[in-house]
């Protein structure tokens, strides 16, 4: 049986930090980290999707977290094909204008592309090297859909990333559905991606199956988005408001250890982030697991 590790997609998000969930003298970046990581094993970085990591940073996550803490990697937006503000490229690699101008990769070209990769492994090298990452999110938008250009794009990251362990989460419904699925679980085998597993609200045109299978026999991934009526379409904050039920999670207790039987770990992380609400059912998540045993 895989550890089960379980916790939330930030400790920065602005939200929780004003929310009081954070008690004095907990309130500085060092002192938030801390207080996160005695109290759940595992955090997504999501920083890293707007601006590339830098070794520094990681060096102080890892020095700020005890051994055995746990690290998953939001991947830089570029990378996964997203719109990115040229301002927070590389500088050699600026775009002339505006540096609120958005580009994207196909803007860049692909030499520039293997750069802005190398930049990412490189602020990311001390966070592995200290033993605390876990895994790379590919999370790709809701356009990118099943293709032969997208299979070659899923390549393409597996070759850039190097040796880099990822995980991929799908936008898009069709990679998750039939005819489409079992190709999509062979091709992320192939090149040792995990599939993140998904809760979405359902019954809307952007939900997204919650498909469970292990494609990486080292590590899976859940992430819990919440139930929003407005996923896929509101603000940020629509889109993730949602708390948790002990109802709504206790199906996904089973879930999760058909995942643990079949992957060395298994990575819970909630992405609900509005005031404590992620860190709430987090605390929830680990107490059904922990009843289940």
């Amino acid at each position: 049986m895989g550890d089960i590790l379980i916790g939330t997609c930030s400790w920065t998000d602005r939200a929780l930090v004003a929310g009081g969930w954070y008690p004095p003298g907990s309130r500085d970046p060092e002192g938030r980290l801390r207080y996160y990581a005695e109290r759940f094993p595992v955090v997504e970085v999501d920083a890293t999707y707007y601006a590339l990591p830098t070794a520094r940073r990681s060096r102080l996550w890892a020095e700020r977290t005890p051994r055995g803490f746990t690290f998953d990697v939001k991947a830089y937006s570029l990378l996964t094909g997203h719109p990115t503000r040229a301002g927070t490229l590389p500088p050699g690699l600026r775009p002339p204008g505006l540096p609120g101008r958005s580009v994207r990769g196909a803007d860049l070209g692909p030499a520039a592309v293997r750069e802005v990769w190398d930049a990412f492994i490189a602020g990311v090298e001390p966070l592995r090297r200290a033993d605390r990452l876990g895994s790379v999110l590919l999370q790709y938008p809701p356009w990118f859909t099943p293709g032969r250009g997208a299979w070659e794009r899923l390549a393409r990251a597996r070759e850039l990333a190097g040796d880099l362990p990822l995980t991929v989460e799908f936008r898009h419904r069709e990679w998750l559905s039939d005819p489409c699925l079992d190709d999509t679980l062979a091709l992320l085998r192939e090149h040792g991606m995990a599939l993140a597993a998904v809760d979405t609200a359902q019954g809307l045109p952007t939900s997204l199956p919650p498909v469970t299978e292990v494609t990486n026999r080292r590590r899976a991934v859940v992430r819990f988005h919440g139930r929003s009526r407005a996923w896929g379409t509101g603000s940020k904050e629509d889109r993730f408001r949602h708390h948790y039920t002990r109802a709504e999670l206790a199906p996904w207790v089973g879930r999760v250890r058909r995942l643990a039987e079949e992957a060395g770990a298994v990575h819970v992380l909630f992405n609900n982030c509005c005031a404590d609400a992620a860190v709430s059912a987090a605390a929830l998540m680990r107490e059904l697991v922990a009843a289940d045993r």
